[in-house]
């Protein structure tokens, strides 16, 4: 008779297992809808403020404002959502003097995903055609955070005659990326990418949001750009083309090293306290790399990773400096 007994406890163990299973996958299920839902809605509400323009059968959004001589490409770091709104602190205290371009690549912010590969020479070769197509013409002055210093200094090693400058804040460079990353497990990128997709971040308490992006405190942004933030948080966060282009990272940084640093184009770097990116030396990475040019300078700041938030008046003013004294 026990093991009667012992059967109907397994029986009804199961049962159990298979209500809560069958409750959570009917709530990401009504998870996943609103969020399709809001998306639709969301996309109506925040048209692209930019062109989009038609690159290998994706469109891609270039944003631009602003009148001058020389004009400033803004590019963006690895997983930002949004890269008009993530720079504005910076180019709205530019755009008086300069042109300024925010390039948004496959997958970021207003522009569609690419099925396209995540090396370096097939980024490059999409940015410059997104910004011919949009009317642009260079040289230009390359303004790469973080991640995307990889494709500034690519940039410059290619095509120098396209790049009068780079100016990097906080950019990851070949030394960095080869020696001292660490990167993330595949399985914790495809658990943020599901969570992403499912719509799960929209749960995300107010407190921890303002945590997360504190550009949600800022007066650099209205109450409107804000909410619009958030919207292409929800929108663009963890794609695929932002997961793949860590798989492509280590050869990336290969190819790049390997080949003749830029020496004759000028470079000022805005350095980060690293306490954000990683437990090497930050600073003295960056500060060795960017010695390397003729030209070469760097700031060391108390700031984040995204010290364009924290600093940007100052970083506006050291800009104007250097190219007064470049150009």
């Amino acid at each position: 008779m026990r093991w009667k007994v012992g059967i109907k406890i397994i029986q009804v163990i199961g049962i159990i297992v298979l209500v809560i299973v069958a409750i959570v996958a009917i709530l990401l299920g009504l998870s996943t809808f609103n969020h399709n839902y809001q998306l639709q809605k969301e996309v109506n509400k925040y048209p692209p403020p930019g062109q989009l323009v038609d690159v290998n059968k994706q469109k891609i959004h270039v944003f631009s404002e602003g009148e001058g001589d020389l004009t400033f490409v803004f590019m963006s770091g690895h997983g930002t959502a949004s890269p008009v709104l993530d720079f504005k602190p910076l180019w709205q205290r530019l755009r008086n003097e300069y042109r300024i371009v925010v390039m948004e690549k496959p997958g970021y912010g207003w522009s569609e995903a690419s099925h396209s590969s995540r090396d370096v020479a097939t980024m490059l070769e999409e940015t410059r055609e997104a910004l011919s197509l949009s009317g642009e013409k260079g040289p230009y002055v390359l303004v790469p955070h973080s991640m995307s210093g990889l494709e500034a200094i690519y940039w410059a090693q290619t095509y120098p005659t396209e790049v009068k400058a780079i100016i990097g804040l906080d950019p990851s460079v070949p030394d960095f990326i080869q020696h001292s990353l660490e990167l993330p497990q595949s399985s914790q990128l495809s658990m943020m990418y599901l969570v992403s997709r499912m719509g799960l971040s929209r749960f995300m308490p107010q407190e921890e949001k303002e945590k997360n992006f504190p550009l949600l405190k800022s007066n650099d942004l209205s109450g409107e750009d804000k909410e619009q933030y958030l919207a292409m948080f929800y929108r663009s966060a963890y794609t695929k083309n932002m997961l793949n282009e860590v798989n492509y990272l280590q050869k990336n940084a290969r190819i790049i090293s390997e080949t003749n640093f830029p020496i004759e184009i000028p470079m000022y770097f805005f350095i980060s306290d690293g306490k954000e990116v990683t437990e090497a030396d930050w600073r003295g990475i960056l500060t060795d790399y960017v010695s390397r040019a003729n030209k070469g300078r760097y700031l060391n700041l108390d700031s984040g990773h995204y010290l364009h938030h924290h600093d940007s008046d100052l970083i506006a003013r050291e800009i104007r400096k250097f190219i007064a004294e470049i150009f």
